[in-house]
């Protein structure tokens, strides 16, 4: 560290420099002295034989000094001070860079946590998702990550695999928790061994799930999560070993996990083994999530080659009962999907946050462009200044460097607010930020943004600060000198930069412009869609779980359900009521099955696999969904197990042609033993997965129905969610009275996913929301720059041109002429800007396909939107000429030839 200490010693060694050359021409003046002369004669021949004395202490000096550095510190000080006696200029500078800088920074630190930093877990890069696709069965597509894994997978590829360092598989639920507080409905993660091995994330207090919990005849044991632990025993270490009772059985607490940990992007409350029974699982139940740590050096390839391997055996180690035949499977040509687990959190959310963060790139570089109009101007004011500098022998990258100091200096300033405009908006972004945002917990400003930060800053100022630096820091600054001053008008090589600079401006607006139309056209196109429901801010929904330690038998069940809904009919300003497996866009995915046509025979063509809901009397009524034909089930039907079903409009299409003509008809699931189901009724088409995409072909199935086996001990949903119509929904005083009708009905029965279903439709608007006001803050803030960009260069055009717009009046130029000639100057810049930028929005609407997925009913190239956005931003330019022309028009000649 022996520079530092020279650094911080320099003073003292310098003050010690003086003293020793003053003591040393003392000593020769005492010297000459002796020999006779006298003080003042003796002091000047001493002076003349050492030297120049300044010269030489700044020579000596050199030894302790870095010139370049030093330089540069000079050149940073001047600029300070150089900006501190142009206040007004320097603060619009620093406000234009701070709200561009601050916005990227903010989205930057969106993008850096969701999609560049690695998953939370030790060593992520070596996590997969354990997904296969199956291109083979028809209506399977609808899956949007794949086929997922059965029990029986799992067991196979656990133990057969040679690319796994730990696998299992997961799901997500939900359970009843009593005995502490209220009941009350808690999320739960269900996982087999091996999840959390790969996760491999240690536990903050107890143990993991282990193996021998995941025998079904077992101990039951549990896990809780950190936010759990603390809300429900104030984090005491002695929880472990405790009970808590889950559906009401007793459950061992075994264990607790860390802070923040999620398993994948899902959160919880309890962890809860699978518990599968080896010798009652068969080939289907694809219904769970799978999840693997790689062998060191495995790679995805090998390990989805190993998985292909898998399959067959899989095929020939299990069946799907007497007389299936267990090769069937084949006809759907299962093949690996594995892709690593970053890629299965983000999901396509990176289309979204990719194109934000571009718009407001787009945003940045017009913000340089508008502050570059200012230097120009500044730098156009010093030119006498630079050309004296010059002519002085101050070489051009001197001149150069010191307006680039300046420059960044500025863009530094600007990035240092920008990061209180980025932690601000940060808070806003993450709050208004689709709820389904994967990895929102971690999203934070750290030392990879603030880096972002500062590397933005830097090119930002070089970028607004290298036009005026190369236009005015050559050999033409000399012209300065040679007459070039107030009286000489603005010529066009003078203006050139500064228009061509307005002309990109308004071509980015544009394009930004157009973007954000295009998400205005998508959000009104998908608000246009009929959802399948009607009015719903009218409808309350909630979940209720029934499980089977509570009550057994399933028929108890259905009547116990059945009640519910009586009395949450019976509720005052209630309309109506009922419940359904699950209701449309509820963020979970529907069950799935073959469905064979009663009369057809499949001899060598898979059967269609069709999604399917199970649903009680009057749940369309209640929803608003219209009969297309047919009628609802009943009650006495339900009870009596009558094979019947309804189904969708699409689906009665695709069957038998039109929806008349399927009443009557019969099908099956998959299952040999059901009996045929008579479709009774035929309902509009519901939009199970959002208003964005394509509604499904569903069966419903009655809530209560044999087995799959046939047999009339009967299933039903045990977790379902039921729908009030009423026009209080939303309000306290309905929700109190809907917990006293549960209540009233089973004390020990929670409710949870409390929601009206405009909560529930306005969720699944949240990404097109989210990117329409990025988009639209993004527009707004580049129209604004553009709007000031022109008004600058017209403002200044016209003060350049003061006298000559003088002269013009004086020789007879009638003031509209006058007014014409300035906002016509405005408007050819808007209109070029306006070609440019709609050529460069086609281009663009044909280049990016991931910005084409985030439309609908529209596309990419849309006239319509094209030419409305390139009117307003033409009307926009016209009144932004309009005060430099009014000031122009009302130019007095007298006054302005005085004047110059």
């Amino acid at each position: 560290m022996k520079w530092l200490t020279q650094l911080f010693s320099r003073r003292r060694r310098y003050d010690d420099l003086s003293v020793s050359i003053q003591e040393h021409l003392e000593e020769k003046i005492e010297e000459l002295m002796e020999d006779g002369l006298s003080r003042e004669e003796a002091t000047r021949r001493a002076r003349r034989e050492f030297g120049n004395v300044t010269l030489t202490e700044e020579r000596s000096r050199e030894a302790w000094q870095w010139p370049t550095l030093e330089s540069i510190w000079a050149d940073v000080r001047y600029a300070f001070r150089r900006l501190a006696n142009a206040p007004g200029f320097a603060a619009t500078v620093i406000l234009t860079l701070a709200i561009a800088i601050g916005a990227n920074t903010a989205v930057f630190s969106v993008v850096n946590s969701v999609l560049i930093k690695p998953l939370q877990y030790p060593k992520s890069e070596s996590l997969v998702g354990v997904w296969l696709t199956a291109p083979g069965a028809a209506g399977l597509a609808s899956f949007s990550e794949g086929l997922r894994l059965s029990p029986s997978m799992y067991f196979t590829f656990t133990e057969q695999n040679r690319s796994f360092q730990s696998m299992g598989v997961w799901d997500p639920g939900t359970a009843s928790v009593t005995g502490i507080a209220e009941p009350e409905q808690v999320h739960t993660i269900l996982i087999t061994d091996g999840v959390l091995q790969a996760l491999d994330v240690p536990p903050v207090a107890g143990r993991w799930l282990s193996q021998a919990d995941q025998n079904p005849h077992g101990a039951r044991a549990v896990m809780l999560s950190y936010g759990y632990w603390q809300r429900h025993f104030g984090g005491d270490g002695s929880v472990i070993g405790r009970n808590i009772t889950v559906d009401s059985q007793p459950w061992e607490i075994v264990g607790v996990m860390p802070r923040g940990f999620r398993v994948v992007d899902t959160d919880f409350d309890l962890i809860v083994p699978l518990a599968f029974d080896r010798n009652k699982q068969i080939l289907a139940g694809f219904g769970f999530q799978g999840i693997a740590r790689l062998k060191p050096g495995v790679t995805i390839a090998q390990a989805d080659a190993d998985v292909a391997r898998m399959v067959p055996i899989w095929m020939d180690s299990w069946s799907n009962g007497p007389g299936s035949n267990s090769h069937f499977y084949e006809n759907w040509k299962i093949t690996p999907a594995i892709r690593p687990l970053k890629e299965e959190v983000t999901g396509s959310v990176g289309n979204v946050l990719w194109v934000v963060m571009g718009t407001l790139g787009v945003v940045m570089l017009i913000a340089c462009a508008n502050v570059a109009n200012l230097v120009l101007v500044r730098a156009e004011a010093r030119q006498q200044e630079l050309a004296i500098r010059a002519a002085l022998g101050a070489g051009r990258k001197r001149i150069v460097r010191e307006l680039l100091i300046e420059n960044i200096v500025l863009g530094l300033m600007g990035g240092a607010c920008g990061v209180i405009v980025a932690y601000e908006g940060l808070h806003l972004l993450v709050t208004a930020g689709p709820a389904n945002l994967p990895r929102l917990n971690e999203i934070s400003l750290d030392a990879r943004a603030l880096g972002f930060t500062l590397i933005l800053s830097v090119l930002s100022g070089l970028l607004f600060g290298l036009i005026p630096a190369l236009k005015y820091a050559g050999p033409r600054t000399t012209v300065a000198l040679q007459g070039a001053g107030r009286t000489a008008s603005a010529s066009r090589d003078r203006n050139r930069f500064r228009n061509i600079l307005v002309v990109a401006q308004v071509a980015m607006a544009l394009v930004l412009l157009v973007s954000a139309g295009l998400m205005i056209r998508t959000f009104e196109e998908l608000r246009n869609v009929d959802p399948g429901f009607s009015h719903a801010e009218t409808l309350q929904t909630m979940r209720i779980s029934i499980p089977s330690s509570m009550v057994a038998n399933p028929q108890m069940v259905a009547r116990l359900q059945n009640d519910i809904a009586d009395k949450l009919a019976a509720i005052p300003g209630v309309t109506s009521a009922s419940f359904a497996g699950m209701v449309p866009m509820e963020s979970m995915e529907l069950n799935w099955d073959l469905i064979y046509i009663q009369g057809k025979n499949y001899a060598g063509e898979i059967p269609p696999l069709r999604m399917f809901n199970y649903i009680a009397p009057g749940f369309f009524h209640t929803a608003g969904t219209r009969f297309v034909a047919g009628r609802d089930f009943t009650w006495s039907e339900i009870y009596e197990r009558r094979p019947e079903v309804i189904i969708s409009e699409n689906l009665a299409r695709e069957l038998w042609g039109s929806p008349v003509a399927a009443i009557g008809k019969q099908l099956r699931s998959g299952s040999t033993k059901q009996p045929p189901h008579e479709v009774i009724g035929v309902v509009q088409d519901m939009r199970e997965n959002g208003v964005q995409e394509a509604a499904p072909a569903i069966v419903y199935w009655p809530s209560l129905m044999n087995d799959e086996y046939g047999h009339e001990s009967g299933e039903t949903m045990r977790d379902v969610t039921f729908i009030v119509r009423s026009n209080q929904a939303g309000s306290v005083g309905l929700l109190n009275a809907m917990q006293k009708a549960v209540w009233s009905v089973n004390a020990n029965l929670p409710l949870a996913s409390v929601r009206t279903m405009q909560e529930i439709y306005s969720q699944s608007l949240a990404r097109t929301s989210f990117t329409l006001v990025m988009l639209g803050i993004a527009g707004s803030m580049a129209l604004l720059l553009g709007i000031i960009g022109i008004y600058g260069v017209i403002s200044y055009a016209v003060s350049q041109r003061t006298r000559e717009i003088g002269i013009r009046l004086a020789l007879g130029a009638e003031k509209n002429r006058i007014f014409q000639m300035v906002i016509g100057q405005g408007i050819r810049l808007a209109m070029i800007g306006v070609a440019i930028g709609a050529t460069v929005a086609l281009l663009l609407g044909r280049m990016l396909s991931s910005f084409s997925q985030l439309l609908y009913g529209v596309k990419a190239g849309d006239p319509i939107t094209l030419i409305a956005v390139s009117a307003v931003l033409a009307m926009v330019a016209a009144l932004a000429c309009y005060l430099p022309a009014r000031r122009a028009a009302s130019i007095d000649p007298m006054q302005a030839l005085r004047s110059e």
